[in-house]
């Protein structure tokens, strides 16, 4: 019997493990997620947006809007940095993030600083936001390749039935 050809790519795993863990975020706006990955294809971390590990997600605030310290910008833990903090202390070095949206700057920072040596993301819609610029700015300066990923599926539906396994 031949192997089966409709099988994901690389790219379309890990970035359905960045996606899948955007579902942990309790984040009402934006679920972020992120994959770390070594150059052997192991998952070396996950991390998805949502608040520091002690501080009650039901305590602080989650609105995009008003006052700065009423809003959710000052207390979020993007997803890379989870992600890169959640490392169970193995070298990121040459490792590759997969993150649905392009890093902010503090992020890009963090993945410089981490020594990771690319970044796959699925959307740039900030792409013309300082943050991103700066970002990008940074990536060049680094070295960091970053490139936009195009998948071959839509969607990959994730069935938890018993009777589909």
């Amino acid at each position: 019997m031949p192997k089966r050809k409709d099988y994901i790519s690389w790219d379309e795993y890990f970035m359905g493990i960045a996606l899948l863990s955007a579902n942990r975020s309790k984040d009402p706006g934006t679920q972020v997620g992120a994959c770390i990955v070594n150059a052997g294809n192991k998952i070396m971390s996950v991390g998805y947006n949502g608040m520091p590990r002690g501080c009650d997600d039901d305590a602080f605030p989650w609105e995009r809007q008003g006052e700065e310290l009423d809003t959710k910008y000052p207390y979020v833990c993007h997803a890379e940095l989870n992600a890169i903090l959640n490392n169970g202390g193995g070298s990121l070095a040459g490792c590759k993030i997969y993150v649905a949206l392009f890093p902010c700057n503090e992020c890009a920072k963090a993945i410089i600083q981490s020594g990771i040596t690319e970044v796959l993301y699925l959307s740039d819609k900030y792409a013309d936001t300082v943050s991103v610029k700066a970002s990008k700015r940074m990536f060049d300066a680094a070295k960091v390749i970053y490139r936009q990923i195009k998948m071959a599926h839509d969607e990959i539906v994730i069935d938890f039935r018993e009777e589909n396994i």
